[in-house]
């Protein structure tokens, strides 16, 4: 792993991390919606991040989160760690209840769908994504109570 990313690979195993992105996810945020997925925190630091719109299956509004991301088998892979925390993050509750998503990535606004991946298929998406950035690996320890969502997004036809 080379440079920033490299980095911040180590420091983003740490507990302090976890604390420390949670707290610039809204400015991450903003950042990435006012560049059209162009610029955020992550991209400074050199981590692909896309900023992913989901539908609140609660209150039907747009919910916007930035996600790490890899992309296999012709579309974008991203992980439900909520950086080890107890529960699962609510976008992929979201996800969940309705696939249909719109991820901004470098500029492009694509509509995408998400899918749950399980079995195989989840663990070698996951392993894809930790030898990406390995600090997943120690959220998994974090939340091994439960099991860490792994969705792929696949851009929607049209």
């Amino acid at each position: 792993m080379t440079g920033l990313r490299g980095v911040f690979a180590g420091f983003g195993k740490s507990k302090a991390f976890a604390v420390l992105g949670k707290a610039l996810v809204p400015a991450d945020r903003v950042l990435l919606r006012i560049s059209g997925g162009r610029f955020g925190v992550g991209s400074a630091v050199g981590l692909r991040t896309l900023l992913l719109t989901t539908i609140g299956r609660k209150s039907g509004e747009p919910r916007q989160v930035p996600l790490l991301y890899v992309e296999r088998d012709g579309g974008y892979v991203v992980i439900g760690s909520n950086w080890g925390g107890e529960n699962h993050p609510a976008w992929s509750a979201n996800l969940l209840a309705e696939p249909r998503a719109t991820a901004s990535i470098a500029g492009r606004a694509i509509p995408v769908t998400g899918r749950l991946l399980e079995g195989d298929e989840r663990e070698r998406m996951w392993n894809a994504v930790a030898e990406y950035w390995p600090a997943y690996d120690r959220y998994a320890d974090r939340a091994a109570h439960r099991e860490i969502r792994v969705f792929l997004l696949s851009e929607q036809p049209g």
